[in-house]
């Protein structure tokens, strides 16, 4: 699916409370898991033990919630097309929930719906719920709440 593209942030003032964009599924496989591990020296067996993870009520390894929220800026990236800016930044997050679990193997996808878009000096504020949701699930895996700040050049 090809990424909503944005000719400028006023056509997103009017958009404000709607869902903008819907990424790509992505799989969530266990080397990600494990690189991810490698990288934050998170190596909880849920996560990286196959086979005690197996044993476990989840069935098998599950990724890591913040590995998830990893994701944000690359599904962003497929799923939104903006103009050429000086520089954006991830600037925060208000509120984060971990609803469900996400096992190796798994696709996700991500759903951005504008909350507010704020002037600020040299820029605007950007705030989204970006759902996370779980191929095959009702339940999202992750919904979170972000902010990010896109500056002039």
């Amino acid at each position: 699916m090809p990424g909503v593209r944005i000719e400028n942030m006023d056509e997103l003032r009017h958009r404000i409370g709607q869902e903008i964009a819907v990424s790509d599924w992505m799989s969530v496989t266990q080397d990600r898991i494990d690189r991810f591990a490698d990288a934050t020296d998170d190596h909880q067996w849920i996560h990286v033990d196959e086979g005690r993870a197996a044993a476990s009520p989840f069935g098998g390894t599950i990724a890591h919630g913040f590995l998830l929220l990893s994701l944000i800026p690359h599904l962003a990236s497929e799923a939104l097309t903006f103009p050429p800016i000086g520089v954006s930044l991830n600037y925060g997050l208000n509120r984060v929930r971990f609803t469900g679990p996400v096992r190796a193997g798994k696709r996700v996808r991500a759903r951005f719906e504008l909350l507010a878009l704020d002037d600020i000096p040299g820029g605007v504020q950007l705030t989204w719920r970006v759902t996370i949701e779980l191929e095959g699930s009702a339940k999202p895996a992750c919904v979170a709440e972000t902010v990010s700040r896109r500056y002039l050049e």
